[in-house]
C-alpha cells in the first residue's frame, strides 16, 4: 500500500471550502469540529459522485503505483531482464514521485486547481498512452520515470475530490478517513487483479488496463470541477531552486532504497556517490530556506519536538505497514505461490481496510487520536504476533485472520495522526500548512520506501544467519542426514545408478529445503519484530499520555479573579 496525499499549503484548500478557514481559529487548538446540520454541503446524489471520482482517482493512482512492484518476476521474463534490471522500473517511477507533489501544492494555487486538474489528468492519461506502447526495457524506463512525475498529482486530486462533498465539520473526520482508506486499497486491489491480466496480455494486459482507468479519471475530472480558491502568486525564483535541489535529493534516496538491497548496500560504488549528492542537495535547501524570509519550508518548526514526535509516529506507521507489504506478500512469494493463489488472501486484505477505514470515519473525532493509536497498535501487534509462527507447510487462509487484523488497525492508525497533525499545524496558521505537508509526504515516501528497504534486508541478513546455522550440522555422515538424502533421492534411484551422482542430487535437495527453512525462520524474525516494534510504540504512547497528564495535575491552576 502506498497511502500517500497532499493537502494544500491554504486552509480553504484543504478542506475544499473556503469556509473551513474560519472554522478553525489560528490562535487555539479547536476542542471539537464545529457543529453542522449535515455531513455533506451538496445534494446526495452529487455528493456520491464526487466520492466515486476519488476513489475511481485513487485506484488509478494505487495501481499504476504498484502497477511494477507487485509483478517483477513476470515482468522480467517479458523484458528479458534480470530481477534487478526489472526493478529499476519502480526506482524510475519513484524517484520523481517522492517530491513533485511539493512541487504541486504552489502550482495549483498559482494556476487555479481547476486548471491544474484538468492539465494533470491529461498529463496523465497521455503518460498511460505511452506505458501501453512499451516494448522494450529501456523504453520502458523513460516512460515509467515519466509515470511517475504524472502520478503525482492524482493522490492529491483523489484527496481533494473526497473531501470536497463534506461539510467543514466532517472534513477533517469523515472526509479524512475516506480519503486515506480510498489511497490504502490500491496496493491489494492491484494484486488480485493483476494476474488476470497478465494473463490476457502480459505486460499490454497490464498497461491497457492502467490506460482505461485514466481516461475514466479524466472524464470523472472534467464532469465534476473541484471548488477553486483565489489564484495567488506564490512561486518565486528562491522556490524554484529548492524544490529542484529537494527533488534531486529526495529522487537520489529513492533510487538507493529501492535497489540498495539487490546490488547490496556496501558493494556498488553509485550508492555511496547518490547518498553524498542527496545529502549536499537537501543540506543546500535547508541552508536557503533558512535564510529566507518567506521560505518554501520553515526549517525551525519542523525540527521543532512536536514536530519530530508527529514524525517519529508517522515513521513508525511506515515500518509498521512493511508487515503486509513486505511480510506476508514476501513469506508467500518464498513458499512458491503466486500473486493468483493469493488473490483471497489480499481480498481480506481489501475488505479489512475498508472496515477499518469506515470504522475510522464513523467514530474519528478530535480528542480520540490517543484510543484510536493504542487501539491500531495492539491489532497490529497481535497480527504479527501470529504470523511469526509460519512455518514451511503454512499456507494462505492460515493468515486471514492476522492479517485482517493488521489490516484494520494500518487502516485506522493513519487518520487521526494526519487529523492531529493538521490542526496542530493550523494552530499555529495556514502559512505552517505547507511544512506540515512536508513532514507527511516524506514519512510516507521516502519512510515508506526506507521500511520496505529496511525489512527487506533485515530479511537477507536473518536468511543468511539461519541458513548458516542449519547447514553446520549437515555432514552427510550423520545416520539421520544420510536417512534424509535417502528418502529425497528415492524417487531417482531407478534412473540414476552412479551413487555418487545420486548423493549430490539428494544433497542439493536438501539444501533447497534448507534454504527455504532458512527464509521462513527469517520471515518469521521479521514479524516477531513488527509485533516488537508495535508494543514499543505502545508504551512509548502511554508513557506520553501519563506524562501528560501529570503535567497537567501538576500545572498551577488559573487564578480566580477578585470579585
Amino acid at each position: 500500500m502506498d497511502a500517500r496525499a497532499t493537502l494544500d499549503e491554504r486552509d480553504g484548500d484543504v478542506a475544499g471550502d473556503p469556509e473551513t478557514e474560519r472554522s478553525v481559529p489560528s490562535d487555539e487548538a479547536p476542542a471539537a469540529p464545529p457543529a453542522s446540520p449535515a455531513a455533506t454541503t451538496m445534494p446526495a446524489g452529487r455528493a456520491a459522485a464526487y466520492m466515486g471520482a476519488a476513489l475511481l482517482l485513487a485506484v488509478t493512482q494505487g495501481f499504476g503505483m504498484n502497477l511494477v512492484s507487485a509483478n517483477v518476476s513476470q515482468i522480467q521474463g517479458y523484458f528479458g531482464a534480470t530481477t534487478a534490471e526489472a526493478t529499476w522500473l519502480v526506482a524510475a517511477y519513484m524517484a520523481p514521485n517522492v517530491s513533485l507533489s511539493l512541487a504541486l501544492i504552489k502550482l495549483r494555487t498559482q494556476f487555479g486547481l481547476r486548471n491544474f486538474a484538468e492539465i494533470a489528468i491529461l498529463v496523465f492519461v497521455a503518460a498511460a498512452l505511452l506505458n501501453h506502447q512499451t516494448g522494450d526495457l529501456r523504453t520502458a524506463l523513460v516512460v515509467r520515470f515519466l509515470s511517475g512525475v504524472a502520478a503525482a498529482p492524482m493522490s492529491s486530486l483523489a484527496f481533494l475530490y473526497m473531501l470536497e462533498p463534506f461539510s467543514p465539520a466532517k472534513k477533517l473526520t469523515v472526509g479524512l478517513s475516506l480519503a486515506l482508506t480510498a489511497l490504502a486499497i490500491g496496493s491489494p486491489l492491484a494484486r488480485i487483479i493483476s494476474p488476470t491480466l497478465l494473463d490476457i496480455g502480459l505486460w499490454h494486459g497490464l498497461t491497457v488496463l492502467e490506460l482505461g482507468l485514466a481516461l475514466l479519471a479524466f472524464g470523472a475530472v472534467y464532469l465534476l470541477p473541484l471548488t477553486s480558491p483565489p489564484r495567488a502568486k506564490v512561486i518565486g525564483i528562491a522556490d524554484v531552486v529548492s524544490y529542484l535541489l529537494i527533488a534531486v535529493g529526495f529522487g537520489s534516496v529513492a533510487v538507493v532504497l529501492v535497489l540498495g538491497r539487490l546490488y547490496w548496500w556496501l558493494t556498488a560504488p553509485w550508492i555511496g556517490v547518490l547518498l553524498v549528492l542527496a545529502v549536499i542537495c537537501v543540506a543546500s535547501a535547508a541552508m536557503i530556506e533558512l535564510n529566507r524570509k518567506e521560505p518554501l519550508l520553515d526549517i525551525r518548526w519542523l525540527t521543532s519536538p512536536a514536530v519530530l514526535h508527529f514524525a517519529g509516529a508517522l515513521l513508525v506507521f511506515r515500518l509498521v505497514f512493511s508487515e503486509q507489504a513486505v511480510g506476508a506478500a514476501g513469506l508467500f512469494r518464498t513458499l512458491g505461490y503466486g500473486n493468483d493463489q493469493l488473490r483471497t488472501l489480499f481480498a481480506v486484505i481489501l475488505i479489512a481496510t475498508i472496515v477499518g477505514g469506515v470504522a475510522c470515519a464513523a467514530i474519528l473525532k478530535p480528542g480520540r487520536e490517543h484510543a484510536l493509536h493504542i487501539t491500531a497498535l495492539l491489532l497490529v501487534a497481535t497480527g504479527a504476533y501470529l504470523d511469526g509462527h509460519a512455518t514451511t507447510q503454512t499456507l494462505p487462509i492460515n493468515m486471514y485472520f492476522s492479517q485482517a487484523l493488521v489490516a484494520i488497525g494500518i487502516a485506522i492508525f493513519l487518520p487521526p495522526a494526519v487529523m492531529s497533525g493538521l490542526l496542530s499545524a493550523l494552530k499555529n496558521g495556514p502559512q505552517y500548512i505547507l511544512s506540515f505537508i512536508i513532514v507527511f509526504l516524506t514519512t510516507q515516501s521516502i519512510g515508506g520506501l526506507a521500511g520496505s528497504a529496511a525489512f527487506q534486508t533485515f530479511v537477507d541478513l536473518r536468511q543468511q544467519a539461519h541458513f548458516s546455522a542449519l547447514t553446520s550440522g549437515l555432514d552427510p555422515g550423520n545416520p539421520f542426514v544420510a536417512e534424509r538424502i535417502a528418502s529425497l533421492t528415492a524417487v531417482y534411484g531407478s534412473v540414476v545408478n552412479d551413487k555418487a551422482a545420486l548423493a549430490a542430487q539428494g544433497m542439493a535437495l536438501l539444501q533447497q529445503q534448507v534454504t527455504q527453512q532458512a527464509q521462513v525462520l527469517a520471515y518469521n524474525d521479521v514479524f516477531r519484530a513488527v509485533a516488537l516494534l508495535s508494543l514499543a510504540a505502545l508504551a512509548a504512547l502511554l508513557l506520553h499520555i501519563s506524562l501528560a497528564a501529570l503535567h497537567k495535575a501538576l500545572a498551577p491552576a488559573d487564578p480566580q479573579p477578585v470579585r
